[in-house]
């Protein structure tokens, strides 16, 4: 069948369901927050207004931008300008020279008010936060970038920026721009306080971290500042020893043992609590860890895949390690930042013009995690409660939806092309972002009552009561390690909390180290 071509002059989007996001903003009064932030002023009567080439940036980004060049796909879009209220679309430029305008003392201040005020408007406490570092590629010649460790391009120059995040509320608390040749931990004291300095004073419960940041001078500040650490440890040589030395592994499932024990490393003023991990090849091919160097050629060791954790906490040393697997999700918030939100292609030649456009790409994520737990709430997407799509299924599945404007008397009206079976959907998300208000109020995942110095002595006899009952009904078999018999329970019928066994119940079966 031929089509001849023809051309119309109504003005239509491609980024209709972009209404929902910019109903959220109105509600969460985003607009008069940036205008509070004191931006740099433009350099003629005839410029921009800060705050629009900043939401305008971050409105480029949520529909796919991943270059300064491609805010011109909605730079074009009379829609957009209309739904956004602006007289008219800055081109891709103007957003340069903003963030040029921004030196160390510009970042801090806009950014840390900003901040603040998102921060300040989520009702959470004692949260989770998360330390990590990425590698951002670079092939030009921008400010701090250097030659430094790069496991994608070996040898290229790279920028390597620090990142916290906040694991209760799938968000990111700060983010400092380094030389691709800085350390993990290089100056990640004053890090830590500028970003609870940007979470408004919300007390963290607990920092978890990577090997990068085992070294003594973060652990004895975190000591002093009685903050909960659970950090992964490099496995040394000395640490090899000491692994290998341990004779009290205790099963939790197959193919996976766990142990708890005091350690002083080298480097180390005093001995701290140390939970090991590992893990037989054989039966778990995928499993994390390393192979201990010191005896790759032992039949009994090479086997098995290591890794090791040090804390100030005397949580049973099941709990803990549970506790650490969390962490692994900032990963996958780094890999969207890169993939969806181009975090690594917005760079510039000065230095903090780089930072303020990862900064920015920073709240832009932020106020999307926003909109999807406050409003998407995933399960109205998927019959799963804890999916969380990335950006780039929602533009498809949300965002991307034709549409024009009309007016009907002094009302203004968006007509999307929406499928008729997703029209109920869609419209129960318009109604939802109309009553959605600030404070928003959010469940802490780890609580610091768990964590204090040793259980209560009911507690303890819960457990030892709770033990025994489960030996009593077969459950569990005192003639095996009581941690596997009830792993197993607590797998497969979610009636047995393993977490209770691994402390002093273990200890009361007498086959297991307390």
């Amino acid at each position: 069948m031929g089509f001849e071509l023809r051309f119309t002059d109504k003005e239509i989007t491609a980024w209709g369901g972009m209404g929902l996001m910019k109903r959220m903003l109105d509600r969460i009064g985003f607009d008069s927050a940036l205008e509070a932030c004191d931006f740099p002023k433009p350099g003629s009567n005839r410029g921009y207004s800060p705050t629009q080439l900043l939401l305008q940036f971050m409105l480029s980004v949520w529909c796919g931008a991943n270059r300064f060049e491609h805010s011109e796909v909605t730079r074009h879009d009379p829609v957009l300008q209309k739904l956004f209220g602006f007289k008219r679309m800055a081109n891709f430029k103007a957003i340069m020279r903003l963030f040029r305008k921004f030196d160390q003392a510009t970042v801090m201040r806009v950014f840390g008010r900003l901040y603040r005020w998102f921060f300040g408007n989520l009702h959470i406490d004692h949260l989770t936060l998360d330390l990590d570092s990425t590698v951002m590629t670079r092939y030009g010649q921008q400010e701090g970038a250097a030659r430094g460790y790069n496991p994608r391009k070996p040898g290229r120059n790279s920028h390597h920026p620090l990142m916290a995040f906040v694991a209760d509320i799938r968000m990111i608390a700060n983010l400092w721009l380094r030389p691709g040749n800085s350390h993990s931990a290089n100056n990640v004291l004053a890090f830590l306080d500028d970003s609870l300095d940007k979470l408004g004073g919300k007390r963290v419960a607990l920092l978890r971290a990577d090997s990068g940041f085992s070294d003594q001078a973060f652990l004895n500040e975190l000591d002093q500042r009685c903050m909960h650490y659970l950090i992964a440890l490099r496995l040394n040589q000395p640490l090899q020893r000491a692994l290998v030395d341990q004779k009290g592994w205790w099963v939790l499932d197959d193919g996976l043992e766990i142990v708890a024990f005091d350690y002083q490393a080298p480097s180390w003023n005093r001995p701290r609590r140390v939970v090991g991990i590992r893990q037989k090849i054989d039966e778990r091919p995928d499993a994390k860890g390393k192979q201990l160097s010191l005896f790759a050629n032992d039949p009994v060791f090479a086997c098995y895949r290591y890794s090791a954790l040090v804390t100030d906490m005397d949580l049973p040393a099941a709990e803990l390690w549970r506790l650490y697997r969390g962490r692994a999700d900032c990963e996958n918030r780094i890999k969207e930042l890169k993939y969806d939100f181009g975090a690594d292609s917005f760079n510039l030649k000065d230095f903090w013009a780089t930072e303020a456009a990862l900064l920015t790409v920073m709240l832009a994520y932020n106020l999307m995690s926003l909109f999807r737990q406050g409003i998407l709430r995933s399960d109205s997407i998927a019959a799963k409660p804890d999916v969380q799509h990335t950006l780039k299924t929602l533009r498809y599945k949300l965002f991307a939806k034709a549409g024009y404007i009309t007016k009907d008397s002094r009302k203004k009206i968006i007509n999307l092309a929406v499928a008729m079976r997703q029209r109920e959907w869609f419209e129960g998300l318009w109604d939802r972002s109309r009553t959605f208000t600030l404070p928003v109020k959010f469940t802490p995942i780890f609580s610091p009552l768990k964590s204090s110095n040793g259980k209560s002595g009911v507690k303890q006899f819960s457990s030892f009561l709770l033990l025994l009952l489960h030996i009593g009904l077969g459950f569990c078999n005192p003639g095996m390690n009581a941690v596997f018999g009830c792993y197993k329970t607590r797998r497969y019928t979610a009636k047995c909390p393993a977490v209770l066994h691994s402390g002093f119940g273990n200890a009361a079966i007498g086959n297991v180290p307390a």
